[in-house]
């Protein structure tokens, strides 16, 4: 071949590639990125994100999915780091809007999918450090630190370099087993050439290792050791290596662990199982261990239902734990901002219980993500052409750009991104197109797989906020006459018993309107109800500074 032909062939093979982000940038979850290579898209999670307080009614939310439906041709597969909810949470939805996708996870992650209600026909199991091939694009995931077994990132070789996302990690070497990490793997693919590198931002602002910060043996001995009464682990499930720091806190204790709930006996029935979680069948005991005096109890708790298994045993309806003065509650999981006031309010009723909490330390964590030496150490391994913030909020995009920065990194090698907003790189230069996609957020409620929408939300805060007044009223059928009402029914707006003269004005004014849109056999029931709202809105306002929720049924009999 002379060179004007292997040149050609050369520039043949080079790649025009596409990221970008349908969730997970400037946002904490919903972590869903996309790699369009050559107009074949390779997804890298399909996570949620937990509603906060705000968002009345709402469980989770995930992104529209509309791109990828009308996209499902090119799709190649999604491809699940580890199993969190921020990271796989939104694939039951998304083989909802696309019941053929191939989802690639590893063992663990897949026995979590499938118990999540994943049809395991979906699911093409992986193993860390083998290759999975697309032709002239691999896959290859390599083992990382994490808080759930078998946590991977991905890298994907193509013909102008590899593009690595790290997802969430952190650097501890002593993390063995299904938790290790293959820093000779990173270090080679650094050696082969990085075109581009997504990494996590989470812990982008501390300073210095996440580990040893993340190990909490220690700390769980010494709440055993100090008290001998019975203690409650409030746990999250998804954070395994935790439990087992638990497990072997308790091993020569000669105490009975009692697994309570559902999902948390699965994950650890499964973990131990498979030899992920290393404890003694002998540790654990049943229902009839509850109520031992030394017993350790674990507890779940869920991100969309924070404190909740807690808050049921402080109200006395759990069916199976009443406190004494003699247990301890101990909080072995993460506090988020938002539930701050909830978490306060639990704490001040088992105080009042007189009920011992023990929360972790300041200078201990639960969270496995990477912190500022992690982040520079990754960065530095792998020496990216291109760098990509991904994964938190939008100032911690930023503090993960500016430890790029003080690697040498210049402003245009480093991309800050909004969700929708799109990199091209193209022959392994970037191009600024300025291109994007317009990707909402879908709000799930229940079980419910249809977007539940802003408006619904609106309501249902103006609901909370200043209740519902009801004015219903019964017109004759044959003569139009008012056979009944209006009749007035509040919720959560007036006292009714204590406002009896202004629900005999809300009356007055309703009956006004009914009279006045009355002409002979003609009704203008449209005119009734819009004028009742604004009437009555305007009058609720001059008198409470409240706008409840008006609704008006009038009906013919």
């Amino acid at each position: 071949m002379d060179l004007f032909h292997y040149c050609l062939e050369r520039e043949r093979k080079m790649s025009k590639i596409k990221i970008f982000g349908m969730g997970g940038l400037n946002e904490n979850g919903k972590n869903t990125y996309v790699i369009d290579i050559d107009e074949r898209l390779f997804i890298l999670d399909a996570g949620l994100k937990y509603a906060n307080d705000s968002m009345f009614g709402i469980d989770y939310i995930i992104p529209d999915y509309d791109f990828l439906v009308k996209n499902k041709d090119r799709i190649e597969g999604v491809f699940i780091t580890h199993a969190h909810p921020e990271s796989f949470g939104g694939v039951y939805d998304l083989i909802s809007a696309i019941p053929e996708i191939k989802i690639y996870a590893t063992k663990y992650a897949k026995n979590q999918l499938v118990f999540d209600g994943v049809p395991a026909k979906n699911i093409i199991q992986i193993e860390p450090h083998k290759k999975i091939n697309f032709k002239d694009v691999s896959i290859f995931p390599i083992q990382v630190n994490h808080s759930v077994p078998e946590s991977v990132m991905y890298v994907i070789n193509t013909a102008d370099g590899a593009i690595c996302y790290t997802s969430d990690f952190l650097i501890d070497p002593a993390m063995m087993g299904s938790y290790n990490m293959d820093l000779g793997k990173i270090a080679y693919v650094g050696k082969q050439g990085v075109l581009a590198l997504l990494c996590e931002s989470a812990f982008s602002e501390r300073i210095g290792h996440t580990s040893p910060r993340h190990r909490l043996e220690s700390f769980f001995r010494d709440v055993l050791s100090k008290n001998n009464g019975r203690v409650v682990f409030s746990v999250l499930h998804h954070h395994l290596y935790t439990i087992e720091e638990i497990f072997t806190a308790a091993k020569n204790t000669h105490r009975k662990i009692v697994v309570m709930g559902k999902k948390l006996q699965n994950v650890i029935n499964v973990a131990m199982k498979e030899g992920y979680l290393q404890a003694s069948e002998n540790q654990i005991g049943d229902l009839s261990n509850v109520n031992d005096p030394n017993a350790i109890l674990l507890v779940c708790e869920t991100r969309e239902n924070p404190y909740a298994a807690v808050q049921k045993i402080v109200n006395g309806n759990d069916r199976y734990i009443k406190l004494s003065n003699n247990d301890a509650v101990c909080f072995a999981e993460p506090k988020y901002d938002e539930n701050e006031k909830l978490f306060v309010k639990i704490l001040n009723e088992l105080a009042m219980m007189d009920i011992k909490t023990v929360t972790l330390p300041k200078d201990k964590g639960i969270w496995f993500h990477a912190s500022s030496e992690d982040l520079m150490l990754m960065i530095d391994l792998l020496k990216p052409k291109f760098y990509i913030p991904v994964k938190g909020e939008y100032r911690y995009m930023v503090g993960n750009a500016d430890i790029a920065s003080k690697l040498g990194y210049k402003p245009e090698q480093i991309l800050l991104k909004q969700n929708g907003e799109i990199i091209t790189i193209n022959n392994k230069k970037l191009e600024e197109t300025g291109e994007k996609i317009f990707i909402d957020d879908v709000l799930i409620d229940g079980t419910s797989n249809d977007d539940i929408g802003d408006l619904v939300i609106k309501d249902r805060e103006m609901l909370s906020e200043n209740g519902i007044v009801l004015v219903s009223a019964s017109l004759s059928k044959k003569d139009k006459k008012l056979l009944v009402g209006p009749e007035i029914t509040t919720r959560g707006f007036i006292y009714v018993k204590d406002s009896k003269e202004m629900i005999d004005e809300i009356k007055r004014i309703s009956l006004e309107v009914l009279e006045k849109n009355i002409d002979g056999n003609y009704v203008d029931y449209n005119n009734i109800k819009t004028e009742i709202r604004e009437k009555l809105s305007k009058y609720f306002y001059v008198e409470t500074e409240c706008k409840p929720m008006i609704i008006a049924v009038i009906q013919e009999v």
